[in-house]
């Protein structure tokens, strides 16, 4: 069965850190590009950073930039997003998603990613920011 595996996510204080993990199991990750999304309470799906597997590119968006890394390990068929310096308005239900991506040319600093564009999806994790 295909899937992405979340894992990470959790509470925080303003200021503080968390990582969001991302897993592929029962199929490989080398020629796809992961994107983070999330989901503010009431809120519509925001797309913040997407990583190609393959040759590491990034995007963020500006609400995130400077403050959250995406990063990718090829040997664990792995993705991950760092969060640091969160603040409360980063709470919310992330998503990680996948798309295939052969030539490596999606996921660059001016991707306008779209919900759409992703074929796979993981479950949801809470990210809770609060003092």
């Amino acid at each position: 069965q295909l899937q992405l595996v979340e894992s990470g996510g959790g509470s925080a204080q303003p200021g503080e850190s968390l990582t969001f993990s991302c897993r592929g199991s029962g199929f490989r990750l080398d020629y796809k590009v992961i994107g983070w999304f999330r989901q503010a309470p009431g809120g519509e799906r925001e797309a913040i950073s997407c990583i190609t597997m393959g040759n590491g590119r990034t995007m963020y968006a500006d609400t995130v930039k400077g403050r959250f890394t995406s990063a990718r390990d090829s040997t664990t068929n792995t993705a991950w997003l760092q969060m640091n310096s969160l603040k409360p308005e980063d709470t919310g239900l992330y998503y990680c998603a996948a798309r295939s991506d052969y030539a490596g040319t999606y996921c660059h600093s001016n991707t306008r990613m779209k919900s759409s564009d992703f074929e796979s999806w993981g479950q949801g994790t809470q990210v809770t920011v609060s003092s």
